[in-house]
């Protein structure tokens, strides 16, 4: 049975979600995204369960190693964690949710202590092979809380049964159990050449519960190499440019 863990979230963009731990309760989190802890609270790092659920974890896209928090004192103990890039934290109250919940890779922040990180590949082959962030996924297991973060806003969707939902396979963020979740080619040639989409969408057939997210991670990333180039190909014409006014100098003095 996993702990049970009060909770505050602070910030709107960038948020970060402070614990509060009571006598001997703890906490597991993502290795680097602790913030503070007060005095009291012991770090305990290692393989959360053998060398087979650190290889698990670092296929999902998590660190080989898992960090415990326990509050070893006889007071209440606080200590929070946030996300490594910007977006919001999602609460996940697995005894509301079933017990059982997907997630997308690399999205796990923290949980009570007690509930398992276990890996989950996707069941279909399309999925496997076109679903990009989709094909290795998380399965958090326990009846306590978990905590997901996510990139942009967050929406949550509560599909009805057979109730369909295409969404962009970097948007999808976590989903119930008894969602099915396959790829869908997007059909017509300019929208394969010209959409921007890319050529396959994740497809959830309800009913349950989904969460998307507005900016993933890879997007932005995409976005920010872009910027890059750009700019460097600005610097590197600018130098250039003025290589050829220093020789064009130099020529019309001789």
């Amino acid at each position: 049975m996993a702990d049970i863990v009060e909770y505050t979230i602070y910030g709107d963009d960038l948020q970060l979600v402070e614990i509060q731990l009571d006598p001997h309760e703890g906490i597991r989190a993502e290795a680097g995204t602790m913030i503070y802890m007060e005095k009291g609270i012991e770090m305990q790092t290692g393989m959360g369960g053998g060398v087979f659920k650190g290889v698990q974890r670092i296929f999902t896209g998590e660190s080989f190693f898992i960090t415990s928090f326990l509050n070893n004192t006889d007071v209440i103990k606080r200590v929070a964690f946030a996300a490594p890039y910007p977006g919001r934290i999602v609460p996940l109250d697995l005894t509301s949710l079933g017990g059982t919940f997907i997630c997308q890779k690399d999205s796990f922040l923290c949980a009570a202590r007690g509930i398992e990180i276990e890996i989950a590949f996707s069941k279909k082959l399309g999925a496997g092979l076109f679903g990009g962030e989709g094909f290795i996924l998380q399965r958090l297991v326990g009846d306590g809380l978990a905590f997901a973060h996510a990139g942009g806003t967050i929406i949550e969707k509560n599909l009805k049964a057979e109730e369909i939902l295409s969404v962009d396979t970097g948007c999808l963020v976590a989903f119930s159990p008894s969602v099915d979740y396959d790829i869908e080619f997007i059909g017509g040639f300019t929208n394969a050449l010209f959409g921007g989409e890319g050529l396959f969408l994740a497809k959830l057939t309800g009913p349950g519960k989904v969460f998307l997210q507005s900016l993933p991670l890879s997007r932005l990333a995409d976005r920010i190499a872009v910027a890059a180039n750009l700019r460097n190909v600005g610097e590197t014409k600018g130098a250039a440019g003025l290589g050829g006014e220093i020789l064009g100098d130099i020529i019309s003095g001789l």
